[in-house]
């Protein structure tokens, strides 16, 4: 029987996670054709995981051996076009290995929750800024570098805030970790991104308040993805 739950991730943050870091690599650079291209494969790599992910959680691989067989069709040429048209992506590639084996180490004891879980996870997704950055002709390695840091600081502190709304929401000691979490990140853009010291007190406000409005899962996701372009154009606007 057809379901798309086989093949289409249910983590609605990681959609976020998808698209920002990307879109910082083509800030940061020039926009090239290849983006394109780089896109779709960087979109059904991270489509191609989740079956692979609950494979090994379940132990159930023919479950998801159709969505598996689509992506991982559709994926061989892009991989195949992007590697003859930029061999060095191939280097990109290999810090991400060791982040995927945490990711399926978890998938594999059922602890997907895990934060550590969660910021491997982050990492990995934050990562493909470099190659997106190197493909468009990029100059300022620096600055990719901080925006790589800002994006992994941003979506770590989104983890801990969203965890404080749905799994930790009566943990009041994970809630004051989270707003600690922001507080230092604040303090910190103060030296890292000065021009951006309003947006980062805007998500400390967010993880000091909305987890006391009783915000339902939902509306913390779609809320998320105003966050997200307030930060992606507070980049645009202020830090270049």
């Amino acid at each position: 029987m057809f379901s798309m739950k086989k093949y289409i991730p249910n983590q609605h943050g990681a959609w976020a996670m998808l698209v920002l870091p990307f879109l910082f690599g083509v800030a940061a650079s020039r926009g090239q054709l290849i983006h394109i291209p780089l896109f779709v494969c960087w979109l059904l790599i991270y489509l191609f995981s989740f079956p692979l992910l609950q494979g090994v959680k379940t132990r159930r691989f023919k479950r998801y051996a159709q969505p598996l067989k689509l992506y991982g069709i559709l994926l061989l040429p892009l991989i195949i076009y992007l590697v003859a048209a930029e061999p060095v992506l191939l280097w990109f590639v290999l810090p991400l290995v060791p982040l995927f084996a945490v990711n399926l180490y978890y998938a594999r004891t059922k602890n997907e929750r895990a934060l550590l879980n969660d910021i491997s996870a982050i990492v990995a997704f934050c990562l493909i800024i470099y190659p997106v950055f190197y493909v468009g002709q990029g100059g300022s390695w620096q600055t990719v570098t901080e925006l790589f840091v800002l994006a992994v600081l941003y979506f770590t502190g989104t983890a801990l805030y969203v965890k404080t709304v749905i799994r930790e929401r009566n943990n009041i000691r994970f809630y004051y970790g989270s707003v600690l979490y922001h507080l230092l990140v604040a303090a910190a853009g103060l030296f890292l991104f000065p021009s951006l010291l309003v947006p980062l007190l805007i998500l400390l406000l967010r993880a000091a308040i909305l987890p006391k409005t009783g915000i339902t899962a939902k509306r913390t996701g779609i809320i998320e993805i105003g966050f997200s372009v307030m930060l992606y154009v507070s980049v645009l606007v202020l830090y270049f």
